[in-house]
């Protein structure tokens, strides 16, 4: 026994034998552990060390038995610390590389060791079961517990970590991760994006070589801004739509996330996914657990459409709120009225809801505030009272005017922030996020008010709460969150490390509590666009708002990337008077995702008005298949003149293919026909032409019908061109 374990024994005693025995203990055979969905597994692997590691990462092997062989098939050199494979890699023992944990333990020790110790598995029904593995260092009284929760039928694991400890002291944590992967492949592909405002989900991939490449952000607040959380990792080769193995990951965390992609030096890819641990040790105490987010990921081995489809069932069905629930198409006031507006404007405007045929109408940005009101962005932010010279009525008047109209009426918030020009500033400077020896610094014109603080938690959610209470038949929220953090500091935390790790559990502690009292009420996760945009949040809102940018064509392409992650019913899309497209294109990509429009009713000419009434009366009896239907590209608009994307019901019964014009070039067009996919192939369809401008006609023929496997294997041409530049096909089983 070594002089540092003869000293920790005269220190703390019995325990320390008991941990020394632990220590000294060999498992009494090596334990395999596979982690098993209905196409895919991931095996774990204990040695008599008690060293967990991931052996497997891939489709599923049909005899299981087969997994003890496969370490033995490869031929990398030397692992010295015999953990390169780490399930959770500790640093300052044995590891070389990046590590999962890192901490400081009670008596200034770096070090720690982790050895498997057991393993549970719980069923939570026929389709979800949830492995729980026990880790713990042989010397200090320190555990991990490494859960893996999978979705079976959806191929879908997701992963987190508990951290606890039982030692004399606080021990720091620097480094806590919620999950480690390892992957073995010829070569590593990684697709990410990036963006700022009306640049959202840009896409990038490139090989990953030696070394470590990292995704993060540290904007506190709308921290996707740059760099969202998500990412796909292609092996041996970038994957296409329908070919190749792939792996999708992402964060279920609305706060600053780091992602560590490391090939290490035999050429496996080792992925650490969690929170960011900038400027944020965390002082454990003994007794407490620190419960990391949840890092999601699916496994493809037939190419990215296939992962998308998995991702956004388990996604409908398990993660985002009502994901087989209903939604509202709406009209919002924002770019008919922007700050600029009274109560008789709002009374029209919820009129023309009404005559446009949409459920709800939407009262944005400018409705609060008096003493400092809310007439643009620079004022008012944190006064929730209303604007007594634009609505001398109040809240309740346009609730009870959208109900007179028999339409809902819902409305924007923005609690979390706070314009330096308002009374809620005045009155509780210690509320805001600000350094108190510093020059404040703003993102448009506001700060952050500090939810680490329990009294900020209750006024956020007062907002809320009041805003129904007065007005019970209020229908919607619109949250915004439109600032990032600057000059990080909370005037309630004693312990500064703390601050962006309190803060998202204070906006988490809100959201449930609102949640707890409105279950069901439609809310948009909106942060001056797709800023905080990830199924932590969406856990809690029903929707999300992709981008301001609004732009029809740039929105095919911000949403084509949204939809590898996110299923069409979150997203919401809106008809505005942004670019150069006629109504029709507009229009058309509007109804993607959820419908919504922000245009002047009243200014539209009759045909315009006409055509959308009739568009929305279309849409409302397809919306089952576009929110609830498998989603399939057909034709990339980066690849293509035309950009196509296909739902298909589950019963491959019923379809809608958009169409789209992307390169307005001479000639620009679909010259060949658009495969379609998701068909049964035995089955007979018609195709129709649907959202057709009044008083035109479509070109193509109607009333054929053509096979599930002509329609896949040759396709059908949509005749799209610079005279029809959106064309969108309703397929129907014929019967």
């Amino acid at each position: 026994m070594n002089y540092f374990s003869l000293r920790y024994l005269a220190i703390t005693g019995v325990f320390v034998i008991l941990e020394i025995l632990f220590s000294m203990m060999l498992l009494a055979q090596p334990v395999t552990i596979p982690v098993m969905t209905e196409n895919n597994a991931m095996v774990l692997y204990a040695n008599k060390n008690g060293d967990l590691g991931t052996v497997f990462l891939g489709p599923k092997l049909t005899n299981v038995a087969e997994y003890d062989d496969v370490a033995g098939m490869y031929r990398q050199g030397d692992d010295y610390s015999n953990i390169l494979n780490s399930a959770y890699t500790p640093s300052g023992s044995r590891s070389l590389l990046e590590p999962a944990i890192t901490v400081t333990h009670w008596d200034g020790n770096n070090s720690l060791d982790l050895r498997y110790v057991s393993h549970s598995q719980t069923k939570v029904d026929d389709n979800v079961s949830v492995l729980s593995i026990l880790l713990k260092d042989p010397v200090y009284d320190f555990e991990v517990m490494l859960f893996y929760k999978t979705y079976y039928k959806e191929d879908v694991i997701e992963q987190w970590s508990e951290i606890k400890h039982r030692e004399k002291g606080t021990v720091v944590l620097h480094k806590y991760a919620s999950a480690n992967l390892h992957i073995k492949a010829k070569s590593y592909w990684l697709n990410q994006y990036h963006g700022d405002w009306a640049k959202e989900m840009q896409p990038e991939e490139s090989r990953l070589t030696h070394g470590i490449k990292t995704l993060d952000s540290k904007l506190g607040t709308r921290a996707n801004l740059f760099q969202p959380s998500v990412f796909m990792i292609s092996l041996d080769k970038p994957a296409t739509e329908d070919e190749g193995n792939v792996l999708y990951g992402a964060l279920e965390y609305s706060g600053n996330f780091k992602i560590d992609l490391e090939v290490d030096y035999q050429d496996n890819l080792r992925i650490i996914a969690g929170i960011n641990n900038y400027a944020s040790a965390y002082s454990l105490k003994a007794g407490e657990t620190f419960t990391t987010p949840v890092f999601l990921y699916t496994f493809s081995s037939k190419g990215k459409g296939a992962a998308s489809r998995q991702l956004q069932r388990w996604a409908r069905t398990y993660k985002l709120l009502d994901g087989h629930g209903d939604r509202l198409t709406l009209l919002n006031n924002w770019e008919a009225t922007y700050f600029d507006f009274n109560e008789n404007k709002l009374a029209e405007l919820i009129k023309d809801t009404k005559k446009l045929g949409v459920d709800l109408f939407l009262l944005d940005d400018g409705w609060f505030a008096n003493k400092y009101p809310r007439n643009d962005d620079r004022a008012g932010l944190g006064d929730w009272q209303e604007n007594r010279r634009k609505l001398p009525n109040g809240i309740s008047s346009l609730v009870k005017e959208a109900k007179n109209n028999s339409v809902k009426f819902g409305i924007w918030i923005e609690p979390e922030m706070v314009n330096p020009q308002s009374e809620l500033y005045e009155k509780h400077p210690g509320w805001v996020i600000r350094q108190p020896k510093r020059e404040e610094h703003y993102f448009r014109n506001q700060l952050v008010l500090d939810l680490a603080n329990p009294q900020v938690q209750d006024f956020v959610y007062n907002i809320v709460d009041g805003l129904f209470t007065q007005n019970p038949d209020l229908a919607y929220i619109k949250w915004d969150c439109n600032a990032v953090i600057y000059n990080a500091h909370s005037a309630y935390l004693k312990n500064q490390s703390h601050f962006y790790i309190e803060y998202m559990r204070g906006l988490y502690t809100v959201l449930k509590k609102i949640r707890a009292k409105y279950p069901k009420v439609p809310m948009m996760l909106c942060s001056g666009g797709g800023g905080r945009v990830d199924y932590g949040a969406l856990q809690y809102f029903t929707e999300f708002w992709p981008s301001d940018n609004t732009d029809p064509l740039e929105r095919i392409f911000i949403q084509w990337e949204y939809s590898y992650f996110y299923p069409a019913i979150s997203s919401s899309n809106h008809v505005t008077d942004w670019g150069r497209q006629p109504l029709k294109y507009r229009t058309d990509v509007a109804m993607m995702g959820k419908l919504g429009f922000d245009i002047v009713v009243s200014k539209l000419p009759a045909s315009d008005l006409r055509f959308c009434q009739e568009v929305i009366a279309s849409y409302k009896t397809l919306k089952d298949v576009i929110w609830q239907g498998d989603q399939y590209r057909l034709s990339s608009p980066w690849e293509n003149d035309v950009a196509s994307l296909m739902y298909v019901n589950a019963g491959q019964s019923r379809g809608v293919v958009f169409n789209y014009l992307v390169n307005s070039r001479y000639g620009g067009g679909s010259k060949l026909p658009v495969k379609l996919k998701g068909l049964d192939p035995k089955k007979k369809y018609r195709l129709k032409e649907i959202n057709l401008y009044p008083d035109t006609t479509s070109p193509l023929e109607s009333g054929k019908s053509y096979s599930g496997d002509f329609l896949m294997n040759v396709g059908f041409n949509p005749q799209v061109s610079s005279a029809r530049s959106s064309v969108v096909l309703q397929i129907e089983e014929e019967v």
